[in-house]
């Protein structure tokens, strides 16, 4: 729809038509405006803001990026300001505020209700990748007493502030947490029952304190729209919903991603990262790499004699040690993807290994194989014996490797991701060079 209307809405903010502007903005979806924003100049961004409804605005904020964002809110009156906080989720305000500079924060802080800002402190009290940063405080709440008919009048008159009223949660005098309801389970039930008559004590609850990656897995292994968040003592504090778990999962996957590339990971889009930071995240890693691949000219030079012997032995080096990478560059991204999922647990690793074994043992005997064929045109029967022996070990190899790598690095609690491409192609290429030269020096000794 954007793209129909952009030529349209570039020539009403030219022509700074803003009543035409603001009908041709009514029915875009709060993404799509959020997308033009990003696209225009601070000042245009805000006078286009400002034409927007209430709740319209505060959608579209949600969308913006960091640098948007701020560039926004500093143009803001403290009362424009506070219409857009006010209808803010409590979660999408934090996110907000803790990314904000200093000036900023204060003026975002002082725009909201007094009730508004103990929240927001409150959230900012728990750990940065915690669940409490990610919570939020409009849900509904029923009490065990209550009947049926009761409970639906106070879903009917507190519901519209919710961030979902698919579940209610059931709370004792305490407001500890005694079971989550769905609202189909209200609307089946007898008027006159009461909330305990259909409750079973059984619910799945997160811990404030709870890294937000277990919330992502705790919502998809039970397939819920939301989740209640408790407290150590079982009070129910807040609600995690699976909008902002899509977002976080998101992250995850991106971080994976880069570390999965030898990159540090980015903490803003590509497009507000600056070239400096886009350097500094990947030379670290470029730079240790440089010093690793070191081995591979150790290991040559070692062995010079052996390769002086036979010198179409050099021609099968880049093969070999390619292929080696890349199968265990493979096995690693599998097995970093199934430990990420839970599909494999680190208690598993021996049977993984096993496994893992027969699976290199039959790769490594049909790519052996085929570069033993090349060996015996290139070189002669020992060069194909030297080739096709030493490819089906380092794959073997590799594929161990790449296996195993992701465990021991979850082990000692380092992200498995770490296990990257360039890391293991490196570390193969090391081992590949050794297996290859023991080898040819073993075969191509005994011949002579």
């Amino acid at each position: 729809m954007l793209q129909l209307l952009k030529p349209e809405i570039e020539e009403l903010v030219e022509k700074k038509e803003w009543v035409a502007l603001k009908e041709s903005l009514f029915d875009v979806p709060a993404v799509d405006v959020a997308e033009l924003l990003e696209e225009v100049e601070p000042a245009v961004a805000v006078v286009i803001f400002r034409l927007l409804k209430k709740q319209k605005a505060a959608e579209v904020f949600s969308h913006l990026s960091n640098t948007k964002e701020m560039e926004i809110l500093d143009l803001l009156t403290r009362k424009q300001l506070e219409e857009v906080m006010s209808n803010l989720e409590p979660d999408d305000r934090v996110s907000i505020v803790e990314e904000l500079p200093g000036h900023l924060t204060q003026k975002v802080l002082n725009s909201l209700a007094p009730e508004d800002q103990k929240e927001i402190r409150k959230m900012l009290g728990y750990p940065k990748e915690s669940v409490g940063r990610l919570m939020t405080s409009r849900y509904v709440k029923v009490r065990s007493d209550w009947t049926v008919e009761h409970s639906m009048k106070h879903i009917r008159k507190f519901g519209y502030s919710a961030e979902t009223v698919n579940v209610i949660y059931v709370v004792d005098e305490e407001e500890r947490l005694i079971d989550d309801l769905r609202l189909t389970q209200l609307i089946l039930a007898d008027p006159q029952d009461k909330i305990g008559d259909i409750t079973d004590d059984s619910f799945v609850a997160l811990n404030a304190f709870d890294d937000q990656e277990f919330a992502v897995e705790m919502l998809s292994k039970y397939d819920r729209v939301a989740l209640p968040v408790v407290d150590s003592g079982g009070v129910l504090v807040g609600i995690v919903t699976v909008d902002d778990i899509i977002d976080i999962a998101q992250e995850e996957a991106t971080e994976d991603f880069h570390k999965g590339a030898a990159v540090a990971p980015l903490k803003t889009t590509y497009r507000e990262t600056s070239i400096w930071t886009l350097f500094s995240k990947r030379i670290t890693w470029l730079i240790i790499l440089v010093f690793v691949n070191l081995l591979s000219s150790g290991v040559i030079e070692y062995y010079e004699e052996v390769l002086a012997s036979a010198i179409a032995l050099a021609f099968f080096i880049p093969l070999l040690i390619d292929s080696g990478g890349n199968t265990g560059a493979q096995s690693a991204t599998i097995m970093v993807r199934a430990l990420a999922i839970g599909d494999v647990k680190l208690v598993q690793w021996l049977r993984v290994a096993g496994k893992e074994i027969f699976v290199g043992i039959a790769l490594g005997l049909a790519m052996g194989f085929a570069s033993a064929v090349l060996g015996v045109f290139r070189g002669g029967w020992e060069i194909g014996a030297v080739v096709g022996l030493t490819m089906i070990a380092i794959v073997l190899v590799a594929n161990l490797i790449g296996t195993i790598l992701p465990f021991i690095l979850t082990r000692f609690n380092i992200d498995p991701a770490v296990a990257s491409s360039p890391l293991i192609t490196t570390i193969v290429d090391v081992t590949g060079l050794l297996i290859y030269f023991s080898i040819a020096a073993l075969i191509l000794q005994t011949v002579v």
